[in-house]
């Protein structure tokens, strides 16, 4: 079984850091499990590690689409694989490191995806309705035929909405559910899967800095300049966090102290989301910062420790 190592965790907990001085010590090289830094051109709002940042080590599924090109789980997991191929072929270890834990599990397993049917009359029926009554009104339909998703999955990401509310229309059966089934797989990989967490007022102390500097640094300049060459907020890459509340500042929807403070709240409910979604993962490792008095040098010495004991690296 080929080795892999997954570091994931909430937003803003340190996973870049983390995850180059891992590669470092192990020859590993990193391919980014996050839904909007596989984008050209969107680098602030999502907060992607920059070239200096990675200290010569290989990543991958940064910088790879235009922000007009859709990206989901199977496209996600079509690229990762080809990566993983290339960081084998090399010699590496590959470390998938980021915060979107379905795009993690879908790797991690294997999962299926090819054979899922679809119902596209339905499906146009459920996007009429987000249209007329808002995303809100769409995800309080799964709050009773599917509790797992209507927690796990935001209210604004209407097509994963749309599709956990297409499955149930067509099997009769949570998506929630059959995704738990899928997972039940053992995994094809000698892994080791660590989730850096913080305690919450820290957390959240440091989302509310990352996105103050995301402003110091042009957040409102970024999304201008993405604006000004025709990108919309029906596009995927313009609906993430942080794109589409500058754009409704820039749309005069709001006031740009508003559109700040809606990002952080946002924010520190997706930080609460990836949580939830992490702790029901099986053969978790939790790295919780306070338990370790020396930083981030102790938390690397407890995963090579890890790593050694699953065989994954050798003394």
């Amino acid at each position: 079984m080929k080795p892999l190592v997954i570091l994931a965790g909430p937003t803003a907990v340190g996973k870049t850091d983390l995850s180059i001085r891992l590669a470092k010590q192990i020859n590993g090289a990193i391919i980014s499990a996050d839904s909007m830094q596989v984008y050209k051109d969107m680098d602030i709002g999502s907060a992607k590690v920059v070239p200096e940042e990675m200290q010569g080590v290989p990543h991958y599924l940064i910088d790879c689409l235009e922000p007009s090109e859709p990206f989901h789980i199977v496209r996600f997991q079509q690229m990762a694989k080809e990566a993983l191929a290339e960081i084998y072929a090399k010699g590496q270890i590959p470390i998938v490191a980021g915060g979107t834990g379905f795009y993690i599990q879908a790797l991690l397993y294997d999962i299926d995806f090819s054979n899922q049917d679809c119902d596209e009359a339905y499906r146009q029926e459920l996007s009429k309705f987000a249209k007329e009554h808002g995303n809100e009104a769409l995800h309080e339909k799964l709050k009773d035929i599917d509790p797992v998703s209507y927690e796990t999955i935001h209210a604004n990401n209407s097509k994963r909405v749309i599709r956990a509310l297409e499955f149930y229309h067509i099997t009769g059966k949570p998506i929630s559910a059959h995704n738990e089934e899928e997972h039940q797989k053992s995994s094809p990989y000698n892994f080791a899967y660590f989730v850096l967490t913080d305690d919450r007022k820290t957390l959240y102390d440091r989302i509310d800095r990352r996105v103050d500097l995301m402003m110091e640094k042009g957040l409102v300049e970024e999304v201008r300049a993405l604006y000004d060459k025709g990108y919309r907020r029906n596009m995927v890459s313009m609906q993430g966090l942080g794109y589409k509340e500058i754009l409704d500042y820039l749309e005069g929807k709001c006031t740009l102290e508003e559109a700040v403070y809606v990002i952080k709240r946002e924010t520190r409910h997706f930080a609460k989301r990836q949580l939830t979604w992490f702790r029901r993962e099986r053969d978790v490792i939790w790295l919780n910062r306070p338990d370790f008095a020396g930083g981030d040098p102790a938390i690397l010495e407890k995963m090579l420790t890890v790593l050694k004991e699953k065989g994954i690296i050798h003394e």
